[in-house]
């Protein structure tokens, strides 16, 4: 089973403190993600500016989009970012127009969504989602369990590369062993650590030990 990518989110709500916090780790993560807050706060000066620091990593714009799919991933990819993601209460067309300007499109899983509702993502050719526990839910107290362990399994099944985030620290990731998850997404796990370099260093080194893996 292929090792987990593992991303850092930029949950910044400004350019130099989420700069700052990317030169410190960006080298060590596979993914860096320019977080929603961030892309609202800067626009795409945060995109650029990471592009510039790391020409050779794959950089995810989490727009979150959910209409006009096409313009707002012209804009992504024309400041620097392969991936975007867009709410899975867009439309098939919204998702489409979107997936014509980037490299990928990624599915972010809010609220009420079905396996129907998937189905419809593969055919329209986008295998990528992303499964939350949101921050919101979180603060009020949630964690992760069976059902949502089954979730992540029947979406890898139907064929997607499912992603996971959301309060996911080293202690939990095994409880995602014997699953094929594609990428382990954390924000302020990594950049509000002590030391964010050493958290990146023991979040691979544990994602290479439950998948057997060597970084």
């Amino acid at each position: 089973m292929k090792k987990p990518n593992l991303q850092v989110a930029l949950d910044h709500s400004d350019l130099p403190s989420a700069l700052k916090a990317v030169i410190e780790i960006g080298n060590n993560v596979d993914i860096i993600e320019v977080g929603t807050i961030l892309c609202l706060q800067a626009g795409k000066a945060a995109i650029e500016y990471t592009r510039k620091l790391y020409p050779e990593k794959t950089i995810v714009a989490d727009t979150k989009c959910a209409d006009a799919g096409g313009t707002v991933a012209q804009n992504c990819a024309s400041a620097g970012a392969d991936w975007m993601t867009v709410i899975c209460c867009a439309t098939i067309p919204t998702m489409k127009a979107a997936a014509k300007e980037v490299k990928e499109v990624q599915v972010e899983l809010y609220g009420d969504w079905t396996y129907e509702q998937a189905e419809g993502w593969l055919e329209a050719g986008i295998t990528q989602v992303i499964y939350h526990q949101s921050r919101d839910a979180l603060f009020a107290g949630a964690a992760w369990d069976d059902t949502d362990l089954q979730k992540v399994r029947i979406l890898i099944e139907m064929g997607f590369r499912v992603s996971v985030t959301g309060g996911l620290t080293i202690e939990n990731l095994q409880l995602f062993s014997g699953l094929a998850v594609y990428t382990f997404i954390i924000g302020r796990g990594i950049t509000a650590a002590a030391e964010p370099n050493s958290a990146v260093q023991l979040f691979q080194a544990e994602i290479c030990r439950i998948w057997g893996q060597t970084k």
